[in-house]
């Protein structure tokens, strides 16, 4: 960790500002009075500011880990608000795990630009002191390009979560179960698709030894699986599958300044997977569920998520994705984890997920269609209601940067919905260069740890190397039906260890029936001329 402390998106910063709100006027008329009369602060401890309407508007952090969601059209302010939350959760001391879909959030990780807009936005809010920063932040790739990769082993996916993503019928399931099973009683380890594919095939040529001991292999659902596991092939998951393994625990990492740490994970190429994507989320969820303690409710959250362009995640997912992620969104806030969805519209998230979402940011919608004001009719009707405030109205207003926000609030209710301008990133807007992208990732503290991918002795090897010990055996055979085996195919099965029968051997057998017929005749008729003659 000292090696990042050189760095400058690891340095320390100076406290963030707590002066008093500025008497500027606010941006709606109707308002000003009521600006004029605040005194609070706009950051107060314990809280994220998000943004001013009437009042300042803040994300609490003991009821962060209730998830949220971030709607908006293109180009109303989403990756921004996103990142200005990120940036919150950081300063206090939070980790942050976010999927970067068009590469923009990685701005995060270079101090911002102090633009002519942005500056006003800080003055029109009352944000003095507003000052630009990095933020320690680390890149992740599962296609190891554009940050450190992530990889998993086929066992510590474990059959039930591939069963699932690969949507297996209760027989296939079963087969796959008797896979892993034969794998831990001969010790061979499971790291990559290869393996898998090497022992389902060992299996369906074992048949009758394998049933005997854990059950039928048929070799239709091997088949089966074998296609099933060509599809993720196609889409890249031999990138995602091997060794050395992501420590999960390398995710909830505090920088050296006391700042989380916002990991963001390089996504625009993944997503052209949906598969491979889908594989990673529903594995990284998984582990999550079962690595992290039960903390109730804490002063901040452990780890937050944010899922950007959620909408792509949702369209075709596996139903075993989404009743891991209906089931995170249920439960996992024990756990110190918040959820955060950020999509075009609220319709586009299921029902059963969108309930468990209570922190909301609603940036303007646009209504071409029926459909579009039947969505925004949706969508105004999922806020707490402000009887000064149209809220179906307002969506269809909203300029880029402003929008609805409703915050959990005391005790967990819902604040009313609020017009509100949002506060302005520390961070850049926009993506990193290539040179600076390189750089964070050259001074992360994990680079090195799992830039080369291991290839150590596991299944497919082992299993290879038993065919190669039954073709010596083979050849070590003796006869004419050995020699002909050897020339014309035969000797042991490389899978079984038991004797096949190429066409050497049946030749072999054949001549030595000749030879016998002929030698039995001969005799005979050696008896009956001796018999005859006397």
């Amino acid at each position: 960790m000292q090696r990042c402390l050189q760095t400058p998106h690891w340095r320390v910063k100076t406290a963030p500002y707590r002066g008093p709100l500025s008497r500027r006027p606010n941006y709606i008329q109707t308002l000003q009075e009521a600006v004029k009369t605040m005194s609070q602060s706009v950051l107060q401890d314990g809280k994220i500011f998000v943004g001013k309407s009437v009042k300042p508007e803040y994300l609490d952090l003991r009821l962060a880990n209730r998830h949220g969601l971030i709607t908006g059209a293109t180009g109303t302010g989403k990756t921004v608000t996103l990142q200005i939350l990120a940036e919150g959760f950081s300063n206090a001391g939070v980790p942050v795990f976010a999927a970067d879909i068009k590469g923009d959030l990685s701005g995060v990780a270079a101090v911002g630009e102090p633009k002519d807009f942005l500056v006003k936005r800080a003055q029109e809010i009352g944000l003095d002191g507003y000052q630009n920063q990095a933020f320690p932040s680390v890149f992740w790739d599962v296609f190891g390009e554009q940050g450190h990769p992530i990889r998993a082993t086929v066992a510590d996916m474990g059959p039930l979560l591939i069963s699932r993503l690969l949507e297996l019928n209760e027989v296939q399931e079963g087969v796959l179960n008797i896979a892993f099973r034969v794998a831990a009683d001969e010790q061979m380890p499971l790291v990559d698709i290869q393996d898998l594919r090497a022992l389902l095939n060992d299996l369906s040529a074992r048949g009758k030894e394998v049933q005997s001991k854990y059950g039928n292999v048929a070799a239709a659902s091997v088949g089966s699986i074998q296609r099933r596991l060509l599809v993720l092939e196609e889409q890249g998951a031999e990138h995602f599958f091997g060794e050395p393994a992501l420590d999960i625990n390398d995710l909830i990492r505090v920088a050296p300044d006391g700042r989380g740490v916002i990991n963001v994970l390089a996504a625009d190429k993944l997503m052209q997977a949906p598969r491979v994507y889908a594989t990673f989320l529903l594995w990284l969820l998984s582990k999550l569920w079962q690595t992290l303690p039960e903390v109730g409710d804490q002063p901040k959250p452990k780890l937050v998520f944010f899922f950007d362009e959620a909408h792509l995640l949702f369209d075709d997912a596996p139903k075993a994705l989404m009743d891991r992620i209906e089931q995170i969104a249920r439960l996992v806030r024990s756990k110190g984890v918040g959820v955060y969805f950020i999509t075009q519209n609220p319709v586009d998230v299921p029902r059963t997920i969108a309930s468990q979402l209570n922190n909301r940011i609603q940036h303007r919608l646009n209504a071409f269609t029926p459909q579009d004001q039947a969505g925004i009719d949706a969508a105004a009707k999922t806020f707490r209601q402000n009887p000064d405030l149209k809220t179906e109205v307002a969506i269809k207003e909203l300029k880029v940067g402003e929008a609805l926000v409703s915050m959990l609030e005391n005790k967990g209710e819902p604040s009313i919905v609020q017009r509100t301008l949002i506060r302005p990133p520390e961070g850049r807007i926009g993506p990193v260069s290539e040179e600076e992208r390189r750089g964070v990732i050259e001074y992360s503290p994990y680079f090195g740890k799992y830039e080369e991918k291991q290839d150590r002795e596991s299944a497919r090897e082992m299993l290879g190397q038993k065919k190669e010990a039954a073709a010596k055996e083979a050849d070590a055979g003796g006869g004419i039906g050995g020699w002909l085996g050897g020339v014309l195919g035969g000797g042991r099965s490389a899978t079984t260890g038991r004797k096949s029968q190429g066409m050497g051997d049946m030749i072999g057998k054949e001549l030595q029936r000749s030879i016998s017929r002929t030698v039995a005749t001969t005799i005979k008729n050696i008896i009956v001329k001796s018999i005859t003659k006397r």
